[in-house]
């Protein structure tokens, strides 16, 4: 029986919807905490899931929820939002608005939330009526807010001094004050934020008698200016940024005290004689803080050298900033750092990250590891004695593991998905993406399962992938193939979405935005394919770091592999007419795909691509590639400038005018080069679009830019026949009937 193709209205939607939810993320509870002794958990979550708004909400055990704070009555007071709270919000990826997280007390009794660069305290959580919220006296704007575990006293910056508010009674103390323009208290610098994933910058003792604070100066790191060339009116902005081979921001720890003590602490320098590294580039200083905290045994710590082969993890005696080492891990290539790690249990034994023999990303709980074959890839908390992890076996799904010393790990998540959690005493909430969308849900003991209800849109487009696994190194893939196509029906052009990219896999048994998107182009015409390759989690260190001094070969090698050995098994795949699209790394790959192998790629999108790595930032490029300075050649290896004369292939390159990640400098250059050695291709600029595309409509609108620009050099109306360009939203007008995109689509921007 043939398949019936898809309702035009569906597939008209689904651009305009995948804008208007932001990729499907609003309206989907997130950011739990449990309250002690299971009385009930704390999230966000939007009123819909096309209000960008996040909400504070109560669950209570019985499952009722309660409002306790919405942001939208609260923030006209306040005005626009700080650049540095937008600048923070871009490198966590947060694409909603209102309430974007909170802070709550050891009892989770108050919390804190920001909005608007103030404050605002939500009192009495569990009541049956709390507080309504009020608002928390502070200097403006107030950034990175912290709650003593006491519920007394907040914690906060504003203008790089970090300031300690009483929450009763609105006695203002300002504990550290810059020392200059460029200094600040209680933050993080670019690459803490965007690479090492270390979100704060102050740290809580128990007691609430004092802090352990990281002061930034950033007056070495190098200076870049983001203008709006859509409003030449307005002055362009500095922002510090730490290209490879350049200076980063300098980071040190103080324990400051509410009595006006301060306590400097004695972070090493270099590394120890005894912590032997090797290599054609070796730079042993310390460089980076990963990590910070301070539990009831004190400070706890991490570090790691500029080239980034040693961490070290110490503990710190507050009385007077000397330190202790704990752990010590080394690699020739690069110690990969844990998120959630290092934490110790209540009695103090330390959980850090630990590569086993075989390569396997395990975890270390005092004396004892996860076994071999379990990939690790968060710690998610510590709870007495037990550990709440992420990990799996199979790099396809993430799953929820309880681990405690001596014991072997339990799984604590059913089905197949991306799943991940958070525990205090008995209570556990367990969230995820499965095949069949998000979930949330309460677990406790000798009671039934609570849901907690999600506001987001279900999507008109529902993925059928096939999960794959190709060639000799076992590559996993995923094939979307149209609804409507029937085997023997005809050849259809084939598009690859990857990203292929080091920390970040694609081929998962979830129902992803990703996977919505790629089922979206199949519709139309196309067999997508998404192939993960080395250098992506959850298949060892090898596999992971066989990148090394080389960013693109191999990664390029495994998606031409990975689509031929498709082919090979779908005839219907036709290899004369091979597309490829892809954001950041992705773009990267798309754009090198036409460059390097034309015999194999006939046309690419690339979105927001790195084309020259010594453009991208310290911690993140040296990484893989060392010092531009002394290994220039992994860098030539791994950049595209100087190879553009090879484009002999449509090209479109996509790229945020206001992108401080990826700088549109990147585009530029390539452009540049491109015309120079008479190479047409295509730009898109973005105006006032930052390294992601979920606001302002821009990620619908792109889609059916992107679908004109492929159909037009690869085709895709395939087995659809002629019907399938204008099921989309697409017509062929002009000379050539070259695709244009059709402005009476719903939704769609300018």
């Amino acid at each position: 029986m043939t398949p019936t193709p898809p309702a035009t209205a569906e597939l008209r939607l689904f651009p305009d919807q995948f804008a208007r939810t932001r990729r499907f993320s609003l309206g989907v509870p997130h950011s739990f905490t449990v309250l002690p002794g299971g009385r009930g958990v704390l999230f966000l979550r939007a009123a819909a899931g096309d209000d960008p708004a996040g909400l504070l909400w109560r669950a209570a055990p019985d499952g009722t929820e309660r409002l306790l704070a919405d942001p939208r009555p609260l923030g006209a007071a306040r005005g626009a939002e700080p650049r540095q709270e937008r600048d923070r919000r871009e490198r966590a990826r947060v694409s909603g608005e209102g309430f974007v997280g909170y802070c709550a007390d050891l009892a989770a009794q108050r919390v804190v939330l920001g909005l608007g660069g103030g404050l605002w305290l939500v009192d009495g959580v569990d009541r049956e009526v709390p507080a309504a919220p009020r608002p928390v006296p502070v200097a403006y704007p107030a950034l990175a807010p912290l709650l003593s575990p006491d519920g007394s006293r907040v914690a906060y910056v504003s203008g790089g001094a970090l300031h300690v508010v009483g929450v009763d009674d609105g006695l203002d103390v300002t504990l550290a004050a810059p020392e200059g323009p460029d200094v600040a208290y209680g933050l993080c610098d670019h690459v803490s934020a965007e690479e090492i994933g270390r979100e704060r910058g102050v740290w809580w003792s128990p007691g609430g008698d004092a802090l352990l604070v990281a002061r930034v100066d950033v007056s070495g790191v190098g200076v870049r200016w983001i203008a709006d060339p859509a409003h030449p009116e307005r002055p362009p902005r500095a922002v510090r940024y730490p290209a490879a081979g350049t200076a980063n921001a300098v980071t040190t720890l103080h324990v400051l005290r509410l009595d006006g003590g301060r306590v400097d602490v004695d972070l090493p320098a270099r590394a120890e004689a005894g912590h032997p590294v090797s290599g054609p580039w070796t730079d042993r200083a310390f460089e980076y803080v990963t990590s910070g905290g301070w539990d009831a045994h004190g400070p706890l710590v991490g570090v790691q050298t500029r080239d980034q082969r040693t961490v070290l993890t110490l503990a710190v005696d507050p009385s007077d900033g000397t330190v202790r080492e704990l752990a010590a891990e080394h690699d020739e290539r690069w110690v990969a750092l844990l998120p959630g790690a290092p934490a110790r249990t209540a009695s103090g034994t330390l959980v850090r990250s630990r590569l086993l023999p075989d390569g396997t990303r395990g975890l270390a709980l005092g004396g004892d590891t996860t076994p071999p074959g379990l990939q690790v890839r968060e710690l998610l908390g510590v709870d007495g004695e037990r550990v709440l992890l992420r990990a799996g076996s199979d790099p396809a799904e993430v799953h929820v593991w309880e681990y405690t010393a001596g014991g072997v790990p339990r799984r604590l998540s059913d089905g197949p998905g991306l799943h991940s959690g958070v525990r205090t005493g008995d209570t556990l909430v367990l969230d995820g993406t499965t095949p069949s969308g998000t979930y949330a849900r309460v677990l406790r003991p000798g009671a039934p399962c609570a849901p907690i209800a999600s506001h987001a849109e279900e999507p008109v487009v529902d993925p059928r992938p096939r999960m794959l696994t190709l060639g000799p190194r076992a590559l996993r893939s995923a094939l979307f193939l149209p609804s409507w196509h029937t085997e023997g029906a005809g050849r259809l052009p084939v598009l690859l979405c990857p990203y292929g990219g080091y920390g970040l896999g694609l081929v998962v048994r979830a129902r992803a935005w990703w996977t919505l998107v790629a089922q979206w182009f199949a519709e139309q015409g196309f067999a997508v394919l998404i192939t993960d390759g080395r250098g992506t989690p959850g298949r060892g260190a090898d596999w992971e770091k066989s990148i090394f001094g080389d960013r693109l070969t191999p990664v390029l090698e495994d998606q031409v592999d990975a689509l031929r050995e498709a082919a090979r098994r779908y005839p219907e795949l036709d290899l004369g007419r091979v597309g490829i699209r892809g954001w950041s790394y992705g773009g990267y790959l798309a754009a090198a795909a036409v460059l390097y192998r034309p015999d194999v790629f006939h046309a690419a999108v690339a979105g927001a691509a790195p084309t020259d790595r010594r453009l991208y930032d310290t911690h993140w490029e040296e990484r893989f590639l060392g010092h531009p300075g002394v290994q220039p050649e992994n860098y030539r290896r791994s950049s595209l400038l100087q190879d553009a004369a090879k484009l002999s292939r449509p090209l479109l390159l996509v790229h945020g005018l206001a992108d401080d990640n990826v700088s549109v400098a990147h585009m530029l250059r390539f452009s540049a080069a491109l015309l120079a050695a008479g190479r047409p291709h295509q730009v898109l600029p973005l105006s006032g679009v930052s390294h992601t595309t979920t606001r302002g409509g821009v990620g619908g609108a792109l889609l059916l830019h992107e679908l004109a620009f492929l159909k037009s050099s690869v085709g895709g109306e395939g087995a659809a026949g002629p019907g399938a360009a204008r099921r989309a939203g697409v017509h062929s007008s002009g000379a050539g009937g070259r695709p244009v995109a059709d402005p009476f689509v719903e939704g769609k921007s300018s």
